[in-house]
């Protein structure tokens, strides 16, 4: 047994990955600089994890975790770093976690913590007792901590994060690719480097699930079945995928289950049997209680990567209509003065029309979203795509400064540019309040009995629709 250290281990991925590493039977210590749901949910469970950061903390340790997020400067790393003492990446000491392990890596741009929550959940609903890692909260799942839980089946689902190229440390059995679109490209420079580190994952697996409704993805699905990787596609109806998805069906074309079976693990890679006796298609019930065709589609990437390791098809499609969601995918977090509140982690352009076409499929009316903006780089490339995202009728839009997290500002890049963008449509208006408490109040008082406001971002935005909650409370 080691003494392994976390530093920043309030953040959504380093929680799930401390307590997968507590459950190998390591002393785990984390530290982070406030007490975020994640962190109270890790002292809850008895581990020893505390406020601030002191180079003391380190004093002792086999191993220290870190995330991209942590700077040099950190003290408690810069005291690792003069001491010689071990220091790993995140998804390094969640590979040591789950070594011995079938895996089951989620990756793509958008998507990655509701689907691989989702493949957590058909597991468990399938009687599979399977591990996971999520970037957030798996609701429904007894005995998770935060978005981490040991399981006793040998299998895991992961999330895999393309963020920094650590996704590219796991080797799974079965690899779950969502969408790709330019994004973290202050980490590879060009898109063809990030279209290569998507056909290096892709590539390094048995299975791959791949959307045929993203154009990237089906060239990198093309590239990893010729290097040998047996590809089961997911799409739209009419797609003409292996897996079609309707508003209320998973038509299939061709045999998925036999994946998950131990004479087609001895088959060799790249092929895809037949369903059989009869036109060799299939059906499966398919119902999604969170709202959004996007949703759908995650769910059917979900029910593919249960099956590809052995679920029953039927009970996998029947598990995913009790899928609780995840915390900070559209999540519900109160209603005061008849105004409902819902939290959101969408931080790209992509995810936040995803997100308000999906309010507006589960019958929102008059919408206040109050949106904070994610790092200084992806507001500079992503300006003009997050204003049209945020361009929509009957509503007020609120946008908050930048928030940082681990990049320096950039001079002349304001949450100002994405205010410039926003047309103006029926009904809606829009403004910049740079400071995120002033933001939730301004959002608070647009609101009126009806209304649905949205906490959108990746960042302390969270924090608000508690205080739009109170604020709103107190107007009634």
């Amino acid at each position: 047994m080691s003494h392994v250290h976390f530093i920043g281990v309030g953040g959504s991925g380093m929680s799930a990955v401390a307590r997968l590493t507590a459950a190998r039977g390591h002393a785990v210590t984390g530290s982070d600089m406030r007490e975020s749901h994640y962190f109270l949910a890790l002292r809850e469970a008895g581990m020893d994890v505390r406020i601030g950061h002191d180079a003391a903390f380190v004093d002792g340790v086999d191993t220290v975790v870190i995330s991209s997020a942590v700077r040099e400067t950190n003290p408690e790393l810069a005291r690792a770093r003069e001491r010689g003492i071990e220091v790993i990446h995140r998804s390094e000491a969640l590979v040591r976690a789950l070594d011995d392990q079938r895996l089951i890596a989620v990756a793509g741009t958008h998507g990655k913590t509701t689907t691989s929550a989702m493949v957590a959940h058909v597991l468990h609903g399938a009687g599979i007792d399977a591990g996971f890692a999520v970037g957030a909260r798996v609701f429904g799942v007894e005995g998770a901590v935060a978005g981490g839980y040991a399981g006793t089946a040998g299998i895991s689902a992961v999330e895999a994060d393309e963020s920094d190229g650590s996704f590219l440390r796991y080797h799974p059995e079965v690899a779950v690719l969502l969408n790709i679109e330019p994004d973290h490209l202050d980490h590879y420079g060009t898109v063809e480097a990030l279209h290569e580190a998507f056909v290096a994952f892709a590539s390094d697996c048995r299975t791959l699930v791949a959307c045929a409704d993203d154009p990237v993805v089906r060239d990198v699905a093309s590239q990893a079945a010729a290097a040998g990787v047996e590809v089961v596609t997911y799409g739209s109806e009419g797609s003409g995928a292996d897996i079609e998805v309707t508003p209320t069906h998973l038509l299939l074309s061709r045999q998925v289950d036999p994946f998950g079976s131990p004479q087609a693990r001895d088959e060799p890679k790249g092929s895809i049997r037949p369903l059989g006796e009869g036109d060799g298609a299939a059906a499966y019930p398919l119902s999604v209680p969170v709202p959004g065709a996007h949703m759908r589609l995650n769910a059917a990437a979900a029910w593919a990567a249960a099956v590809a390791v052995g679920a029953d098809p039927s009970r996998a499609a029947d598990a995913v209509a009790t899928f609780a969601g995840t915390g900070r995918r559209y999540q519900a977090r109160g209603e005061a003065a008849g105004v409902a509140v819902v939290d959101d982690y969408a931080h790209h352009p992509t995810e936040v029309a995803a997100l308000l076409a999906a309010a507006r499929s589960a019958g929102a009316g008059r919408i206040v979203v109050l949106f904070q903006p994610a790092l200084f780089s992806r507001t500079q490339a992503h300006a003009a795509a997050f204003g049209h995202a945020l361009s929509i009728p009957d509503a007020d839009v609120v946008i908050a400064g930048v928030h940082g997290d681990r990049e320096d500002p950039i001079p002349g890049v304001t949450s100002q540019s994405i205010l410039d963008a926003v047309e103006s449509r029926d009904g809606s208006t829009a403004r910049v309040v740079e400071d995120l408490a002033e933001a939730a109040a301004q959002a608070a008082r647009l609101a009126r009995p009806g209304d649905l406001v949205l906490t959108v971002g990746s960042g302390p935005v969270t924090y608000a629709a508690d205080w739009i909650l109170d604020a709103l409370r107190e107007r009634a």
